[in-house]
């Protein structure tokens, strides 16, 4: 049974995209899942972009407007599934159903990836309802720690709260808010610190997810230790750390217990069903 992640964001430009693409390709390319990767922004559709897909022939749109059904859809590109956004859709469009058009596909899936709208209404409150577990992703400044204030606020009174914060694009911490600050405002684990990378600018021009482009790069390998999370294995630290014994951090031990809940409520689900 597939676990339903939905990566969110209330403001624009904060790499929320970039980000989706990328865990979806290190989890199907490195962990070897079976990973299903949904454009749910239905206004600003531009996943496809990310991944390559720049003429798809059946969108989301036409899974839920009806004109197709949601097999139809799906391309696949890097190794992962992927249901595109038209780029030229017009007309009316019931978000709402996107659970139960994905429901269908959860028993062919390890993970199904849903990459959000930005936009505060009935587009992100699709996502948010079809997922098991949200993520925002977050730039370390107060208006986009305010923006995730709002969507951590939608979140929870939706029965959904967020289960961490992937914050992105650090540039200079001594002019950026802190992880700790972060956390007494939200009262949300930070499970990611992912730095700025001047990669993601050459990988999208590419068309290719950034932890593809650039494997190695700093971007790509705090996305895999994300990953290895929600897959339920152990991260892997860089040989220097290990040798000098270096202590883990904040985000690391966040990220061991997000990974003892996942195990936990997968064996649960496994029961019941």
């Amino acid at each position: 049974m597939a676990k339903v992640i939905g990566i969110i964001a209330i403001k624009g430009g904060v790499g929320k995209t970039t980000i989706s693409a990328s865990l979806a390709s290190t989890l199907h390319n490195e962990y070897k899942k079976k990973v299903l990767l949904v454009d749910a922004n239905y206004s600003a559709p531009n996943l496809g972009l990310h991944m390559d897909i720049v003429s798809p022939n059946k969108t989301i749109h036409d899974v839920l407007t009806g004109k197709a059904r949601i097999w139809s859809a799906i391309h696949t590109k890097f190794g992962v599934d992927v249901i595109p956004g038209s780029y030229t859709f017009q007309g009316n469009l019931n978000v709402l159903k996107l659970k139960d058009r994905i429901k269908k596909l959860n028993s062919s899936y390890d993970f199904i990836i849903i990459d959000s709208s930005p936009t505060l209404n009935e587009e992100i409150l699709s996502t948010m309802l079809a997922s098991d577990n949200l993520f925002v992703v977050s730039t370390p400044d107060y208006p986009t720690l305010s923006c995730s204030l709002r969507a951590a606020k939608l979140a929870k009174q939706r029965g959904k709260p967020i289960s961490g914060i992937l914050l992105n694009k650090i540039r200079n911490p001594k002019y950026e808010i802190n992880l700790k600050e972060i956390e007494e405002a939200t009262g949300i684990p930070v499970v990611a610190k992912i730095p700025d990378d001047k990669n993601n600018v050459a990988a999208l021009f590419m068309r290719i997810p950034t932890t593809i482009y650039s494997k190695n790069s700093r971007f790509s390998k705090e996305i895999s230790k994300f990953a290895a999370a929600l897959v339920g294995v152990k991260e892997r630290r860089s040989l220097l750390g290990m040798l000098l014994g270096a202590n883990f951090k904040k985000e690391q031990v966040n990220r061991q217990l997000l990974k003892e809940g996942f195990y936990n409520s997968q064996i649960l689900n496994n029961d019941e069903s």
